[in-house]
């Protein structure tokens, strides 16, 4: 059964060779066969001459797309449109994997029973937190500066979807159940996204199986231009935004629109409650963990408003298929 490697990738061509590296590595490792398949979302720094110059030294393992719509989800849709295997792994382009990653990520997936896997995403260096962040709570924090994901060293079903720098899916998925939003996947310095997450709630919804496999290992940078109090607000008000964005224009109650009900609730309730405990908390790390959730709180009101002045219709599963349109 065939593997296709998906790294889609904007403007990071310094730590785009060290990636495909130990990715090609991996593949080498492989009882499957593979390829990798660079898709350059749109870079303007030299990721397309090393790309090509690195296809044409190894032809059998590397390809590259350009895509030039802008955006992660694009990106990944692009680079499914494209694939030819019959598995489907993603990762980011400045990770490094072990060797045995993508055999680990991808062997169970030969089973129908599961229709994609996650493995373990970790920190590739240890750096100080600030003292604003618990370091006792990864969970809280683990994920905005490096997709850290990590459910232990036990194998099973997932029950959470698995980060888009560790994760595999069978191709037949995309085209049972659609390609990721569009609406969801990062774009430039804009921080909503949640589109991975999204497709495997999705699959789950339906009754499908994701598998966890902690053998199968990333490890990630803890990149720290975003172990910054202002990066984190953004994400906050960014995964709020993504929240609201995913479910998407819902019924109405008794007639009227819901954001007739929903919008003055989060403003008159549920804002004020998360600022009050934001200003009267006394301990840093729970302070600042209230303001986040401020800002969540404020993403949510904002793109609620935002959808409210919509034209009818819901955009609740535009992907980049549908924009194209």
């Amino acid at each position: 059964m065939q593997v296709t490697v998906i790294l889609c990738t904007y403007n990071r061509v310094g730590s785009l060779a060290a990636a495909l590296e130990s990715i090609g590595n991996s593949c080498d490792h492989a009882s499957v066969q593979s390829e990798i398949l660079i898709v350059d979302n749109n870079s303007t720094d030299n990721t397309r001459s090393f790309a090509e110059s690195l296809c044409r030294q190894h032809p059998d393992r590397f390809r590259y797309l350009f895509e030039p719509n802008q955006g992660l989800s694009n990106a990944r849709n692009a680079g499914i449109r494209e694939s030819r295997g019959e598995i489907l792994a993603f990762t980011d382009d400045d990770v490094t994997v072990e060797p045995t990653w993508l055999e680990n990520l991808t062997t169970g997936l030969n089973d129908e029973k599961w229709a994609g896997a996650g493995g373990r995403t970790l920190p590739r260096q240890l750096v100080p937190l600030p003292a604003w962040i618990s370091s006792e709570s990864p969970q809280d924090w683990g994920g905005i500066v490096g997709g850290l994901f990590d459910l232990g060293d036990i194998s099973g079903e997932l029950a959470v979807a698995p980060y888009g720098a560790n994760m595999a899916f069978r191709k037949a998925m995309f085209e049972r159940y659609g390609m990721f939003r569009a609406d969801l996947g990062r774009c430039g310095n804009q921080l909503i996204s949640l589109e991975d997450l999204e497709f495997g709630r999705r699959l789950m919804a339906a009754g499908e199986h994701l598998r966890y496999e902690p053998s199968a290992i990333v490890y990630h940078p803890i990149l720290e231009n975003r172990l910054q109090k202002d990066y984190f607000l953004s994400w906050w008000f960014g995964f709020g935004r993504a929240v609201i964005r995913e479910k998407g224009k819902r019924p109405p109650i008794l007639g009227l629109p819901r954001h007739y009900f929903g919008i003055p609730k989060m403003t008159a309730v549920d804002l004020p409650i998360y600022a009050l405990r934001w200003m009267c908390t006394m301990k840093r790390r729970d302070r600042f963990r209230s303001k986040c959730l401020t800002w969540y709180m404020a993403g949510q009101i904002a793109e609620t408003y935002r959808m409210a002045r919509l034209p009818c219709g819901n955009p609740r599963m535009k992907t980049e298929e549908q924009s194209a349109t």
